[in-house]
């Protein structure tokens, strides 16, 4: 078997390191299992035998205490994969398949690129080539094993813990206002206060019939309620802290607070990545439901119908709004909005107005949370004119040439800027001092041996990361862009205005844009509303905006107006007072004509003296008082004003002044018998 090892052991392998991969599975395995450890470190002695020096094996152990079912997590692994790639590693040793892998995924990849740089393997039976088509076999039939064995574990362990949960004995994490006794069954908090506090909850929801106005009643009584901490320096510790919305809707839907036992309410896959995804999982299908396992806070019937008057509550703010496209609306800061106030994102609303719906930003967390006040709410309507019209300026073809140019010349001025050089240079001399250190320690003396090669591991993590980061920067330095591409980005300048202010692009299709350019916008309400744009890349613009006027204010009509009607009031009727200022091109709100009904409001509202006023306080005299003066009626008058024998000053279409000197001109001249004669004279 040593021979046959040595023939696969060629002199390019021993030019190469070898690379020793340690691997325990949990902590408590590296501590209590510490003979398999032992056993993965003496492979070393393996690639010494076969013609390693001992300074040329690498141990990488820095997955002591990970699971091998992914590499997601495992450091050491993805290291020793990238050395392997690099054509650096000769033999690759692990104690067993398992060690280095439990994922045929991960595996294969492993063999794959093994084959690729010609490098070995090594296990406990003996050494692979994965160039080989039999190695190759037998190293694939050992990564299935491994993870068949992987699966034959977790089945008997999930099994074991399904048959326990279909009787009620699996003991689970416990809601507040449960405790575990002995026997491991399910009792009541002893703790009065807190039974208090869960009883008070579940009354003001059976009497308000809303998660938040329990909340709210909470608040408003100034009652705490009771949580213990998971994790921690604290951990099992009982803390009083104000109810959230989040607690009462966990509350209502957990089927421990009515005495039941649950096992199986959500399920989680695997997601891209390596993390994973939690569903829910319809009551129906749950593993197991057990009314009446313990005592409980509510009955089972109470229970469900919390649920259902939930469920009556979530449809009131309308399915058809949740069912809708998402990112639909016309606010174009939707998703991008943050309160500059607690650092929250800002929620939208929308209300009609002029039959368009018009957006308001707004930050409800803490409403919604703790039944508090809103935080913040911002108009949109004119911040999201005002976004646009930055988004038009900031991509105009002088904005990107001067970026061109900055490029250009950072681009040329690269390799006198190379300070990146130094931190190489600095992680590899420390890379040198660490394998000196080591290499100059007793081999007898492991633990400061050990100690010292983790050192000079984590050095060579940092000279590998420094280089990684030097290659990045020069590679980003010295992108220059041709003419073709530079063209293409400067038309793009044009073509986006355009695009913008075209009336067929939907508000969507805006938005997109908006995430396409800006990060965020940070929004803080005061005496007028800053908005603070930060772009794609790290460049930031501050707005000052002003606050939009309430409705009356912007119904009102301007002072200058107002001044001029006072004016235009000495000389003119209210109805020839709206034609001058119609003539003048004056409008009222919305961009309407005046009329005589109008200023009659206008005079009204801004307590101005009318024509009639006006002419009485310089002495005109009415028509009863004219009447009066001349000893005739007033219909007398009314036929001599007509005729043109009396003067008439006009206030309104039917009402008319005198004044005095043209009274007494015709009490000395007027005819004796009947009405004056006719006349042709024009009326004043």
């Amino acid at each position: 078997m040593l021979a046959e090892a040595h023939q696969k052991v060629r002199a390019d392998h021993l030019k190469r390191d070898a690379y020793l991969y340690v691997r325990q599975s949990t902590l408590r395995q590296v501590i209590e299992n510490a003979e398999s450890t032992k056993r993965q470190y003496a492979l070393r002695e393996r690639a010494v035998a076969l013609g390693w020096s001992p300074e040329r094996v690498v141990v990488v152990d820095s997955d002591l205490g990970q699971s091998g079912a992914s590499a997601v997590d495992r450091e050491g692994f993805q290291r020793l994969v990238a050395e392997v790639g690099l054509g650096r590693v000769g033999i690759v040793l692990g104690l067993e398949v398992s060690r280095l892998a439990r994922s045929s995924v991960d595996w294969q990849r492993l063999l794959e690129i093994c084959a690729l740089t010609e490098t070995l393997i090594l296990d406990e039976d003996g050494v692979y080539d994965p160039t080989q088509f039999n190695d190759r076999l037998l190293l694939g039939l050992k990564g299935t094993m491994s993870e068949a064995e992987l699966h034959v574990l977790r089945a008997r362990l999930r099994g074991g813990l399904i048959n326990k949960a279909r009787r009620g004995e699996l003991k689970t994490p416990l809601p507040i206002g449960f405790v575990y006794g002995p026997g491991d069954r399910v009792l009541l908090d002893p703790d009065q206060q807190v039974q208090e506090a869960i009883r008070l909850l579940f009354a003001s929801f059976r009497r308000t019939g809303s998660a938040w106005r329990t909340v709210r009643e909470f608040r408003s009584q100034h009652i705490l309620f009771p949580r213990r901490m998971k994790r921690g320096p604290h951990k099992g510790e009982l803390v009083w802290g104000p109810l959230l919305h989040s607690t009462v809707l966990h509350s209502l839907h957990n089927p421990r607070y009515a005495g039941a036992f649950f096992f199986g309410r959500t399920r989680w896959h695997k997601a891209v990545g390596g993390g994973h995804r939690v569903d829910q999982v319809p009551p129906e299908q749950w593993l197991a439901c057990l009314p009446g396992a313990h005592a409980g806070y509510v009955t089972w019937e109470e229970f469900q119908d919390n649920l259902r008057r939930l469920a009556a509550n979530a449809q009131a703010h309308g399915r058809e709004r949740r069912k809708s496209p998402p990112r639909e609306g016309g606010a174009m800061l939707q998703g991008l909005a943050v309160c500059g106030r607690c650092g929250s994102r800002m929620t939208v609303r929308y209300h009609q107005r002029r039959g368009g719906a018009v957006p308001d930003y707004v930050c409800q967390r803490e409403k919604v949370e703790g039944a508090g006040p809103l935080c913040q709410s911002i108009p949109g309507g004119g911040l999201d004119a005002a976004i646009g019209a930055v988004l038009v300026e900031a991509v105009t073809p002088l904005a990107l040439d001067a970026a061109l140019a900055v490029q250009q010349e950072l681009a040329a001025r690269a390799d006198e800027a190379d300070r990146l050089r130094q931190q190489v240079d600095r992680a590899r001399y420390e890379a040198d001092l660490a394998k000196r250190r080591y290499l100059q320690v007793d081999p007898d003396n492991r633990l400061v041996a050990e100690t010292l090669e983790a050192d000079w591991n984590a050095a060579l993590r940092e000279l590998a990361a420094a280089q990684e980061g030097y290659e990045r920067a020069r590679t980003q330095d010295t992108l220059v862009l041709d003419e073709q591409r530079r063209s293409e980005v400067l038309a793009l300048a044009t073509d986006f205005p355009r695009l913008w202010n075209d009336p067929h692009t939907t508000a969507r299709d805006r938005k997109r844009m908006v995430h396409l350019i800006l990060d965020d916008v940070t929004l803080v309400r005061g005496e007028q509303i800053t908005a603070q744009i930060r772009f794609k890349g790290g460049a930031s613009r501050c707005l000052q905006l002003p606050l939009s006027l309430p409705a009356w204010q912007q119904r009102k009509t301007e002072a200058e107006v107002v001044q001029l009607v006072d004016r235009l009031l000495d000389t003119h009727t209210d109805a020839q007072v709206a034609a001058e200022l119609n003539a003048r091109g004056l409008h009222a709100y919305g961009g309407a004509a005046f009329t005589q009904h109008g200023i009659a409001y206008l005079r009204t509202t801004h307590h101005l003296a009318d024509r009639s006023s006006r002419l009485r306080t310089y002495g005109l005299l009415t028509l009863q008082e004219a009447a009066a003066a001349l000893g005739v009626c007033e219909t007398t008058v009314h036929i001599w004003r007509r005729r043109g024998l009396l003067p008439a000053v006009p206030c309104t279409k039917r009402h008319f002044l005198f004044r005095p000197a043209d009274i007494q001109a015709m009490a000395q001249h007027r005819p004796r018998h009947g009405p004056a004669p006719k006349s042709h004279t024009p009326v004043v």
